[in-house]
């Protein structure tokens, strides 16, 4: 049976377009998080926040902005001149953006989407949204689709655009930051959202093979859980099941590096490092390097998957892992490594992105150097 690959991935983050442009930055340790220059909403109090800089969306809603941005990145990453016929288009977000928006406002429209017009080609499409592990539930979705048989190629896409509905919500629940984020710190003090859009194009290792494509990565095990009874984020036996489910799917005897949900809250992060290191300690891996985008970006909520995977793939690709930016004081560990520079790792040819989400949304994708 062919395996599944990614074969393009494009990104618009607060660092600006272009997968490239957010590798650089990220290996640099360096952050977007600043305070806003456009957002404004009654929830906001002036913290830092990632937004998309030098960005015309010519008089189109951000999200479907973004959302374009990225998947023209992708397909040309991919090396195809546009959707191919019959791919099935997976969108991610809180709710599809309605055909005929023009009944909404601008702060609606902001908050929906985006949606599929425009992107399709002769395919279907379908909305997903698990919270913020919505783009990694769509990657396992992709999966078991391309490996049925049932289609082509999937194009994942969605995107987020700073808006005062999603502000409200984690301002309320006290989730916010005052300060920039900073994953893992042991004085992290909450999240900080950012804004952007992404998009992956999936399919087959025999297909991509036949049209000379070079894949950036083969996803090699998926998991997904809805832990129903617990409403958090972060749950430790549901990341630990997420990811040892994940790891044997893959049949990896280990990882070389974790990508990590890794928001910055207190609870989320303690959570999330004693399930890496509990299923460590089980497996016998040690200096496991374990980083995050968030401290880089900010949440990118519904697609930080896609943020994940990119980095994930790079890490592969170039033999680096990044460093969580904003990281002075990390942790203490056991079998982990928590860099706060970029650090070598040659070897690397499996490596885990995870991804957390409100009312117990979780889900692990393994990836493995083509």
């Amino acid at each position: 049976m062919s395996e599944v690959v990614i074969s393009g991935t494009g990104l618009v983050t607060p660092f600006g377009r272009g997968t490239g442009t957010y590798w650089r930055e990220l290996v640099a340790g360096r952050t977007a998080l600043a305070p806003a220059a456009r957002f404004r909403s009654p929830a906001y109090q002036g913290e830092p926040v990632g937004e998309v800089p030098d960005f015309d969306p010519t008089g189109r809603p951000r999200k479907q902005a973004y959302a374009s941005a990225a998947v023209e990145e992708a397909l040309h990453a991919a090396g195809l001149p546009g959707t191919p016929d019959g791919t099935l288009v997976i969108t991610v977000g809180q709710a599809p953006l309605p055909a005929d928006g023009s009944g909404l406002g601008a702060e609606e429209r902001e908050f929906l989407g985006p949606g599929a017009e425009g992107i399709t080609a002769g395919g279907d499409s379908v909305h997903l949204t698990h919270a913020c592990a919505s783009a990694l539930f769509a990657v396992a979705f992709a999966h078991e689709a391309l490996l049925s048989g049932s289609v082509p190629a999937v194009l994942i896409v969605g995107a987020t655009a700073l808006n005062h509905y999603e502000y409200a919500s984690m301002d309320v629940v006290r989730a916010v930051d005052r300060a920039a984020c900073r994953p893992f710190d042991t004085a992290r003090g909450g999240i900080s959202l950012g804004e952007g859009g992404g998009a992956l194009l999936l399919e087959t290792a025999d297909r991509a093979r036949e049209r000379g494509a070079r894949p950036e990565a083969v996803v090699a095990g998926t998991a997904c859980r809805v832990a129903a009874g617990k409403s958090v984020a972060s749950d430790t036996d549901s990341v630990a099941d997420c990811l040892r489910e994940a790891v044997d799917a893959a049949g990896a005897s280990r990882l070389d590096y974790v990508h990590a949900h890794a928001t910055g809250t207190a609870q989320g992060d303690t959570a999330e490092l004693l399930a890496l290191e509990t299923v460590a300690a089980e497996r016998g891996w040690t200096d496991v390097p374990v980083s995050s985008h968030k401290g880089a970006v900010g949440h990118l909520l519904h697609i930080s998957g896609a943020a994940g995977i990119a980095a994930t793939a790079m890490t592969l690709r170039t033999g680096v892992a990044p460093p969580t930016a904003g990281l002075r004081t990390p942790e203490e560990t056991d079998r982990l490594t928590l860099p706060t520079t970029a650090l070598e790792t040659p070897h690397a040819e499996v490596a885990a992105v995870s991804s957390f989400g409100f009312g117990g949304n979780n889900a692990t994708v393994v990836l493995r150097r083509p």
